[in-house]
């Protein structure tokens, strides 16, 4: 790869983390920068404290390492925004225009992750088109549908280049769950492994898109490596790995681990998961950039398992 220095904001996060650790393998450890509001639990490369507010600070950092190009990953989820709209939609938005403004100035290359949350009760929920309405329900969607517009201008207006990936659900034993409506799937894991009963907070039968974490990433580098030429969508492409409801991941589970036990108690995140698509339509992504999913719900699983035995030091097991 051509000489490159890259800016991870929002690296302590749940992409973020294996985001940055990929990007290191790619490009090095010393043209990787890893930024968030607070240092790493564990030292893993170059980190600079960052409130991607602070205009000012990120000009600093793009400007003392000759970035050349931003992940901008840091944001409110889905599930923490309707906790305190205002908050979101102030931190999600006025961190996006930081961003866009200076990678404007310097010629940067963007990555804007967005979400299926831009999506809403008005939306195909089966196999959701590329083009179609958004009109989400919660201010992260909002948020998300507003950043994809501005992305589009930005790159209609200034030849920006700039991408962007609507993420599904992305699961993965790198870190915790992080705030969002998904995230049960990620939990179920953690609580199977260490032998407790999940209670999930969606129904049984709550079909939600979702992808595996190494999928995600390699999506990720997948589009940012591609020739801008053949990237013809400037909002955001659908994304799609697999569908699969708390029921179906829990009989997953069950095939390895028998006693896992799961009961469900919904709670306000059932309005907004009943707001989003049961399956995504990602064909311009695949004709475009030649994305194409590896893991299924088994294969997830069975990786999922391993690597959580693994880190909670369970070596024993069947």
């Amino acid at each position: 790869m051509q000489a490159e220095t890259v800016l991870v904001i929002g690296a302590n996060g749940q992409i973020g983390t294996v985001l940055a650790q990929a990007l290191r393998g790619v490009y090095g450890e010393n043209n990787v920068i890893a930024s968030d509001l607070r240092p790493p639990a564990e030292d893993q490369g170059l980190f600079e404290i960052l409130d991607v507010l602070d205009g000012a600070r990120l000009l600093d950092i793009v400007q003392r390492y000759k970035v050349s190009q931003i992940y901008h990953l840091a944001a409110i989820l889905s599930a923490k925004g309707e906790q305190d709209p205002k908050r979101a939609w102030e931190i999600n938005m006025s961190s996006l225009f930081n961003v866009l403004e200076i990678a404007k100035d310097y010629k940067l290359r963007v990555f804007f992750p967005s979400s299926i949350a831009v999506y809403g009760a008005h939306t195909p929920r089966e196999n959701t088109p590329q083009f179609t309405i958004r009109e989400p329900s919660t201010v992260y969607g909002i948020s998300k549908v507003a950043g994809e517009n501005w992305c589009n201008y930005y790159h209609l207006r200034y030849g920006l280049d700039v991408r962007s990936i609507r993420y599904p659900g992305i699961i993965g034993y790198q870190s915790l769950p992080g705030g969002g409506t998904t995230d049960y799937a990620v939990d179920i894991y953690h609580k199977a492994v260490q032998g407790q009963p999940f209670e999930c907070f969606l129904s049984a039968d709550t079909m939600l898109p979702m992808l595996y974490m190494d999928d995600a990433i390699r999506a990720t580098l997948e589009l940012m490596f591609t020739d801008p030429d053949k990237i013809q969508v400037r909002t955001s492409y659908n994304l799609a790995g697999m569908s699969f409801s708390p029921a179906e991941v829990a009989a997953s589970i069950q095939k390895h681990i028998p006693d896992f036990s799961i009961s469900y108690k919904p709670d306000f995140r059932q309005a907004i998961a009943d707001s989003w698509p049961q399956s995504i339509d990602d064909s311009k992504a695949r004709e475009e950039w030649g994305w194409k999913p590896r893991f299924d719900l088994e294969g997830m699983t069975v990786d999922m398992l391993l690597h959580l035995r693994t880190q909670y030091g369970m070596t024993n097991y069947e």
